[in-house]
């Protein structure tokens, strides 16, 4: 049995979307890992569809935001109709604060392997047709039995330092554990086709038909074709759904005209509201759909299991790097809310296409139409399902802000436990970015210092720039038309946000881009102890 020693600090369990984007943001971060997968391959069904801008901006973090975005297909709208009427509806990409205002399709293959690609260009790799049998917490790790999954060879046992469950809705690693999967599953029945429609269907819109007997869910694909799922009742069938059977389903239910033509993949199976009791266990991380599961309403599951991925990990090699360990307390703290309010989110869609009764239906379709006239619809669902508005709790990796704080007089209105607003900036020296947001798309932890005098700001960027590892970014905001560049070591931009009046700031932004702590640089300002409380990592750049 090998040791934590002669095992690489992380074993992540599952190459899926969030395992991939977990092992990834480690490799990044300089902490190798090692990477199993049931599987033998990269993904080739569909499964998820819908990419959405908090995800995408972790993809941009992780390098491959330009090859998902070039394969996808961009979602304009969503439609709503009530026996073939058009009863609301919502229009995509106009999402401020990002670089990626609206939704885009693309099958989880194409993100799988954009990760999957990336992890080897990081030098990292994954022992497919690899399976965790068991997995249990000991003083100094986790012990873990794992061998070839076709049962052929010995098993290998071994003890690693840390592990991530990223291993799918039926974790052995969750269920080795006896972590409790709490929930529900729906009593309907949903089938799924991909393939080519004729008639009326839809280039850039999801279209939702609301039926007594059922939903129809049409969106299109990238390249050609579409997407349609319905849910049915059960029947003790278990095969996918013929070419007959969906055929008369469209019939039933969607637009006069609108007929299949061709399928090349095709799902039957049930829908859960679950979700982990614990998202820590030890040194055991849970993530992905191994912690929570939920109707495809509103396309979440991807986009929440990638930002799991992510947010795990950042902080995992944070303590890998000398960071209080405490700080991974954070995880299941921030991201398990946030998963419940997804869980319940797609529930609460889900229950409103199921509509059965004509009282229910009646005012689904009511409401539906005056949120949609007055534009709520659209204000409360979109930022909903972007995931790009998170309201953290103070705890390890958020420090409230001190008393007399103005979020309005620091750049992009930088309160703790918030994503931080864009702003344009010019750059002076060590910078290309125009905008915060791209300086911050290195997915790196950056220290931000402006609106002071000169003189106070250059000192207190100088002595954080000292203090923090080469990895740790350091960004003086001066105001735009100022003087001369300021001198040293750090990044210096010109900018109109926030980068005047007071005494000045320093603005800790999270490798999410969400605030972690604020700090007015007045009297009582000293960077060690503004630093002592940040989640950084530690000096020492790489594990390898």
């Amino acid at each position: 049995m090998s040791s934590p020693s002669q095992h690489p600090p992380v074993l992540v369990v599952g190459a899926g979307p969030t395992g991939l984007a977990a092992a990834c943001t480690l490799l990044q971060n300089g902490v190798p890992c090692r990477v199993v997968e049931r599987r033998a391959g990269v993904a080739e069904e569909p499964k998820a569809l819908i990419l959405w801008s908090g995800a995408l901006e972790v993809l941009r973090r992780l390098g491959v935001d330009r090859e998902v975005v070039g394969r996808s297909l961009p979602l304009e709208s969503a439609s709503y109709f009530s026996a073939g009427r058009r009863i609301g509806g919502v229009r995509f990409g106009g999402l401020r604060d990002t670089a990626f205002p609206g939704p885009v399709c693309l099958p989880q293959p194409g993100t799988e392997q954009a990760l999957y690609d990336r992890l080897l260009s990081l030098g990292g790799s994954v022992e497919w047709s690899t399976r965790v049998h068991s997995a249990e917490p000991v003083p100094d790790g986790v012990r873990v039995t794992l061998g070839p999954e076709d049962g052929s060879g010995a098993p290998e046992e071994a003890v690693v330092p840390w592990a991530v469950a990223a291993d799918g809705s039926r974790s052995t690693v969750r269920e080795s554990l006896g972590v409790a999967f709490e929930g529900d599953t729906y009593d309907r029945v949903f089938l799924l086709a991909d393939g080519v429609l004729s008639g009326p269907a839809p280039a850039r819109e999801a279209q939702y038909h609301l039926t007594p007997d059922g939903v129809l869910v049409v969106v299109p694909l990238p390249g050609g074709g579409h997407r349609v799922f319905f849910d049915v009742a059960p029947d003790g069938e278990t095969a996918p759904p013929d070419d007959a059977l969906i055929a008369r389903l469209l019939a039933e239910r969607g637009p006069a005209g609108l007929r299949v033509d061709t399928v090349w993949w095709r799902s039957r199976f049930r829908v859960h509201a679950r979700v982990a009791r614990e998202f820590r266990r030890g040194r055991v991380l849970i993530a992905g759909d191994a912690a929570h599961l939920h109707s495809p309403a509103g396309g979440q599951g991807l986009n929440t299991g990638i930002q799991d991925g992510y947010d795990l990990a950042w902080k995992l090699a944070a303590v890998l790097r000398g960071a209080p360990e405490g700080l991974l307390d954070s995880y299941p703290l921030e991201r398990r809310p946030t998963a419940r309010a997804v869980v319940r989110s797609a529930d609460q869609q889900t229950r409103t296409w199921m509509a059965r009764s004509p009282l229910a239906r009646l005012a689904r379709d009511t409401l539906m139409r005056t949120l949609s006239a007055s534009g709520l619809l659209e204000k409360r669902l979109v930022p909903q399902l972007a995931q790009i508005s998170p309201e953290l709790p103070a705890g390890p990796a958020v420090t409230a802000a001190p008393a007399g704080w103005r979020a309005r007089d620091a750049v992009g209105g930088a309160l703790p436990g918030r994503r931080i607003g864009d702003t344009p900036l010019t750059p002076v020296r060590g910078t290309g970015a125009r905008t915060l947001h791209a300086y911050l798309a290195s997915g790196r932890h950056v220290l931000l210092v402006g609106g002071g005098p000169a003189e106070r700001v250059r000192e207190a960027a100088a002595a954080l720039r000292e203090r923090v590892p080469d990895d740790v970014d350091v960004l003086l905001l001066a105001a735009a038309g100022s003087g001369s560049e300021p001198e040293g070591a750090h990044d210096v931009a010109r900018t109109t946000g926030g980068a005047r009046g007071g005494t000045g700031w320093a603005v800790h932004v999270r490798p999410d881009a969400v605030v972690s702590a604020v700090a007015p640089l007045d009297a009582h300002w000293r960077p060690e102890a503004f630093l002592g409380g940040l989640p950084l990592p530690g000096a020492e750049r790489s594990l390898r």
